[in-house]
């Protein structure tokens, strides 16, 4: 079979049961999720030894998330969208929406509806955060001064309206219209908003951020939608986009802004303090735990957090903690690779695995090899969390390292790497913890990471 994205998504689709079956097509980063009306329908044996296919999560009974890789999702999903065409009938809708409902919480359900305003913004913040970086070495060399002011401003243009754009993602998520969504967001960052003062205190553009932005857009598709019950068909046209927009933008103005602002600056201390006073045990505690995230599919809901970070500081300080798990990970892979050198299958796994794992892309090693063998799914994540304990420890000395978007890890986070140190003392703390990882996971699952019994039949 040909691995172009056509081919794939039709061997996808064969093994979900035909388009027929199929409810929902979306995509992430590194997954095309599913939504399906006959989970009996899947094979996922079968999915996962598909060319392409790097491992396969059943998320509830209802959903499939199909790891695919970065590049490849986006051409893939457009390929199963074409194939499946039409929403299918409102029979498979409403089986659907039956079984969502058994097998999801409100608390899942809600992460994943916020990582849903965020996760299609992560192309444009990896592609500014790159260039704020090229730029900010061009200017510490002094190279090229005449390009440096064009550079700057093509990198920081969507941070600086990126309210804009989480408004218009949030509405259309939670079924308002995006254009008043964007609209009432658009406040947040309007330079005339330092004209208005709340609680006594002057506003000022940007104020709140994200947050605010969030909070702005989910009001506005609630009143929007209330007038859309009560304003008469003739007149809706013209005042429910004005009551949405007055009524969202006046709340927005004197409410949500000074109150998303006082958030935002809670995450951006806490972030601080506690890196400069537990940085070790916070670090060993979030890259101990990412791996779990991950898995569930869950580690998006905190890219509001990252975001807020990246808008008050240039950076965040969390994902390079964060990216240790993926170093364990790592090291974990290697370990079974060596010890269970009879196991032909799992190796040539780990093979092609591994360099997708290097450069931050852990589901393929962790539904493929550690997962599945359970033990080396914890080693993994005790790697994790001794490269955090690195990385945060040299934030408690004063070294912090931070990333200036979010998305890539692993050895593809270094172009994004920043800090209050020179770059290359950022480099060597981020590169130190990736090694401590890779060690320490390896050494876990070398020595912990197999029952007793399959050490001992393992070659020596």
């Amino acid at each position: 079979m040909r691995n172009d994205p056509a081919s794939t998504a039709a061997a996808v689709l064969a093994r979900v049961g035909g388009p027929a079956n199929i409810t929902s097509v979306a995509h992430c980063m590194t997954r095309l999720r599913l939504g399906v009306a006959d989970p009996a329908a899947v094979d996922e044996e079968g999915l996962r030894g598909l060319p392409g296919v790097l491992g396969v999560v059943a998320d509830g009974e209802s959903s499939l998330q199909v790891v695919l890789g970065p590049g490849v999702v986006g051409a893939v999903t457009a390929a199963v969208q074409a194939q499946v065409g039409e929403p299918p009938a409102a029979t498979g809708a409403r089986l659907q929406e039956q079984l969502r409902q058994r097998n999801t919480t409100p608390f899942k359900t809600a992460l994943r509806r916020i990582a849903a305003v965020f996760v299609p913004l992560i192309p444009a913040l990896i592609g500014c955060g790159i260039l704020a970086g090229i730029n900010g070495l061009l200017v510490n060399a002094g190279w090229l001064p005449a390009l440096t002011p064009a550079l700057a401003a093509v990198a920081s243009a969507f941070m600086a309206l990126i309210a804009v754009f989480v408004g218009y993602n949030t509405a259309k998520e939670f079924g308002g219209t995006p254009v008043l969504g964007g609209a009432v967001a658009a406040v947040v960052v309007y330079p005339g908003v330092a004209k208005v003062t709340a609680f006594g205190v002057q506003l000022a553009p940007g104020q709140g951020g994200v947050l605010g932005a969030l909070a702005a857009a989910l009001l506005a598709t609630r009143v929007e939608r209330w007038c859309r019950g009560r304003v008469p068909g003739a007149l809706d046209v013209l005042l429910t986009p004005t009551v949405t927009v007055l009524v969202s933008g006046l709340v927005t103005l004197y409410g949500l802004m000074y109150a998303a602002g006082v958030v935002a600056s809670a995450i951006g201390t806490a972030a601080n303090w506690l890196l400069a006073t537990t940085g070790a045990v916070a670090g060993l505690v979030l890259g101990g735990l990412f791996l779990p995230l991950v898995m569930l599919g869950l580690h998006q809901a905190l890219i509001p957090i990252h975001t807020t970070l990246i808008e008050q500081q240039g950076y965040t300080v969390l994902l390079p903690l964060l990216a240790m798990a993926g170093a364990g990970q790592v090291g974990a892979a290697l370990a079974v690779y060596v010890r269970l050198r009879h196991d032909t299958s799992l190796r040539t796994t780990i093979r092609s695995a591994l360099p997708a794992g290097l450069l931050g892309v852990g589901e393929p090693l962790i539904y493929g090899v550690s997962l599945p063998l359970g033990r080396p799914f914890v080693t993994a994540c005790a790697g994790g969390a001794a490269g955090g304990a690195f990385v945060g420890f040299f934030a408690m000395l004063g070294d912090k390292v931070g990333a200036t978007a979010i998305g890539p890890s692993g050895w593809a986070l270094f172009p994004l790497l920043a800090g209050n140190r020179s770059a290359g003392v950022t480099a060597a703390v981020y590169g130190g913890g990736l090694l401590t990882g890779y060690a320490v996971g390896f050494a876990a699952t070398y020595l912990f990471g197999f029952p007793r019994r399959a050490r001992a039949a393992a070659p020596a």
